[in-house]
């Protein structure tokens, strides 16, 4: 069976996710060809990328109706692609905007349908079951609580847990970080990370850096490392940050290799520094920063499981603007989430294991005293290591095997 599978992507994160999933299927069915929307990590898995990830990413609802004209002419333009040539299976990677239309169409033109990453209806408009189940033949969820809510409303569902879980060791390695960063073993470090929009830098990244200067009042010696997704958002850090200078601040992109490496190791030490070295170079920079650090300052999002799976106690927080808050509540018809908890980590564990400053909350004294509990109180910090612990376990599974299981199952049914 060598099985042709749509495939779309529109975020960092999903190109993560799809890459290894696009491995399970290739060990599963060696011959298959997976096309359509992607980025590079899923290029690199041997995906043929028909548009590059980006002409789906879109930064906030402003910056979608900006985009809206090349939105729509990529999304006709796939469309067609797969009505007139219908794949075996289709597969939507988040992105529930794009996809779940997609997905729609697809689904009543007989292709099967899967879709990986389930919205979080649990949080926010749960009406949405509706629509997925009319566009989904199967769904493939991340965390194990989402697999009853999909069983329950009737949507063929596979919990495969996180592929995060089973690429973040479970024993950290902060001494290997910060070698590779060339932070000092000893210094006390916080791990900013004001998120990777322009409307969170805008609004996360003055209070978090207003924080850090308090926090620095009370350690001179402390290092800051923020972690920046491209050159774009670094650009707009910088600029923020000459509003708010700050002593010991490191801005950390793609690194080519090692800092502060020296010695002469023999030809097998060699070569096993030559991997490791490699594969923290592959790494998303966040990943090194958030091991090397005692202690994480971060915006709401996928960040904040990547810190838990490092062990790290942190601070979630996020602010919207006034306007994006009214057309959030109108779209959704909600306030406020259903679940009380807007951190994965804390939604997760169904409990307040870590702060979160949201809003009006997130002034940077309030940011700079959670901050400084959790670089400084060592027992709890031990204390939420050991339920990020047990959160990582639950999390592991075989995520890119069990996906290409699923997914090659509903080809075989297309």
């Amino acid at each position: 069976m060598n099985p042709r599978i749509g495939m779309v992507a529109g975020e960092p994160s999903g190109d993560l996710l799809a890459a290894r999933v696009i491995q399970g299927i290739r060990k599963g069915a060696p011959g298959s060809v997976c096309e359509g929307i992607g980025g590079p990590g899923m290029e690199r898995a041997g995906f043929k990328a028909w548009h590059p990830m980006d002409a789906l990413t879109v930064f906030g609802y402003v910056d979608a109706i900006k985009r809206l004209p090349g939105l729509l002419s990529t999304y006709l333009n796939v469309k067609r692609r797969w009505l007139g040539d219908r794949p075996d299976v289709f597969v939507g990677i988040d992105a529930p905007d794009f996809n779940l239309r997609l997905e729609h169409q697809l689904k009543q033109a007989g292709v099967p349908t899967v879709h990986f990453v389930g919205p979080s209806i649990w949080a926010w408009r749960y009406e949405r079951i509706h629509k997925i189940r009319a566009a989904v033949s199967h769904m493939l969820v991340l965390f194990p609580f989402e697999e009853e809510i999909y069983r329950k409303e009737g949507v063929p569902v596979t919990y495969v847990g996180h592929p995060l879980a089973s690429v973040i060791p479970i024993e950290p390695d902060q001494a290997a970080a910060r070698n590779w960063l060339g932070v000092d073993q000893d210094a006390r470090v916080l791990a900013i990370l004001p998120g990777s929009r322009r409307s969170e830098i805008r609004l996360l990244a003055p209070r978090f850096l207003q924080a850090a200067r308090i926090l620095a009042q009370q350690d001179p010696e402390l290092q800051f490392l923020v972690p920046m997704v491209n050159g774009r958002r670094r650009a707009e850090f910088e600029a923020i940050l000459r509003q708010h200078p700050l002593r010991n601040c490191r801005i950390i992109d793609r690194q080519a290799g090692p800092a502060g490496a020296s010695g002469q190791p023999d030809a097998a030490d060699a070569d096993a520094a030559d991997a490791a070295h490699a594969d923290r170079g592959a790494r998303p920079p966040a990943w090194n920063v958030m091991e090397a650090a005692d202690a994480v300052l971060a915006a709401s999002g996928t960040a904040t499981l990547e810190a838990a799976l490092f062990k790290r106690p942190m601070v979630i927080s996020y602010v919207l603007s006034g306007a994006m808050r009214r057309i959030m509540a109108w779209k959704s018809g909600q306030s406020r989430p259903y679940v009380p908890w807007v951190g994965l980590p804390n939604v997760l564990a169904r409990d307040f294991v870590v702060p979160e400053l949201l809003q009006d909350d997130a002034t940077p004294q309030k940011l700079a005293e959670a901050s400084w509990r959790a670089l400084s109180d060592h027992a709890y910090a031990a204390q939420v290591g050991e339920r990020f612990r047990i959160m990582h376990e639950s999390l592991q599974r075989d995520t890119p095997a069990l996906a290409a299981q699923a997914i090659l199952a509903e080809a075989g049914r297309g």
